[in-house]
């Protein structure tokens, strides 16, 4: 029988912030297969999706190897993705390389929760950029993740940030947020994507992000604007998802929103480019 303290300890895990979200030492989780040295010289699929932890639930697996199906994509930027502490592989991705970068541990659970790129092929590098702040209540930072990958026939390389910015804290805190990934992207030449779950509920937030964006030359992919409605957002808020580029030619006719995926709160963002 479980004594006194063993049962506090799992109560604890279980229902108090601080016991149960756990700060990790991980900078990146990585698994890479060799199966291409370059992205396809012809088009880069996208997919950028915030799968609201259901990565482990059946319906939301149906969704994504659907998805990974009919349309294919070469890059995959997902938030808020849970990975079993002892995980070796996960089944979906078994024929990409991917790169997880988690800012906690849920004890209670033992997942990491994060977020999570994958490729048809590895990255050149990759780096974690955790947030100085912390969300309030679980006490927890946000997360973005880059990955630099080579192009076909370029001298120069792609570099993508997948990125969850921080919520429930003031516009300074959120600023500072993006004010770090706007340095790490402006010392890169080449092509940029800039994707993510941007929590940009308030028009303060949406206004601070595209002067970034502007700055850096970055434009949004387009989307029709009945499919552009369907986006994450809040009452009459702006959308909170955003696929950003640069150096590279959009695929106007291929940028999508799956309405009809429902395994999420967040739709899936599906943008093809040229090179």
């Amino acid at each position: 029988m479980l004594d006194i303290k063993e049962h506090v300890d799992i109560l604890a895990r279980k229902f108090v912030p601080s016991y149960r979200f756990l700060r990790t030492q991980e900078s990146t989780i990585d698994r890479n297969h060799i199966l291409q040295t370059e992205l396809n010289g012809l088009s880069i699929k996208v997919l950028n999706w915030n799968i609201a932890k259901k990565n482990y639930d059946k319906n939301w697996v149906r969704d994504f190897l659907t998805i990974l199906e009919q349309y294919q994509p070469d890059l995959i930027f997902l938030q808020e993705f849970r990975l079993d502490v002892e995980a070796e592989n996960l089944v979906e991705l078994i024929d990409m390389s991917w790169n997880f970068a988690p800012n906690f541990i849920d004890a209670h659970h033992q997942t990491y929760s994060g977020i999570l790129t994958a490729a048809k092929i590895s990255p050149l590098n990759k780096r974690a950029i955790i947030t100085k702040h912390y969300e309030p209540i679980i006490k927890t930072p946000k997360v973005s993740l880059m990955a630099e990958y080579p192009l076909f026939n370029k001298k120069d390389s792609l570099l993508t940030i997948n990125s969850h910015l921080i919520n429930f804290v003031n516009i300074h805190k959120f600023k500072t947020q993006l004010q770090e990934l706007e340095l790490a992207l402006s010392t890169h030449q080449g092509p940029i994507i800039f994707s993510g779950d941007f929590n940009t509920w308030s028009r303060k937030r949406a206004f601070l992000l595209y002067k970034a964006a502007t700055r850096l030359r970055l434009m949004p992919v387009a989307f029709a604007p009945h499919q552009h409605n369907k986006i994450k957002r809040f009452l009459l808020s702006p959308p909170l998802d955003y696929i950003f580029y640069r150096g590279l030619r959009e695929h106007k006719a291929s940028a999508r929103v799956l309405e009809h995926i429902c395994s999420s709160d967040h739709k899936p963002l599906l943008a093809e480019f040229f090179i």
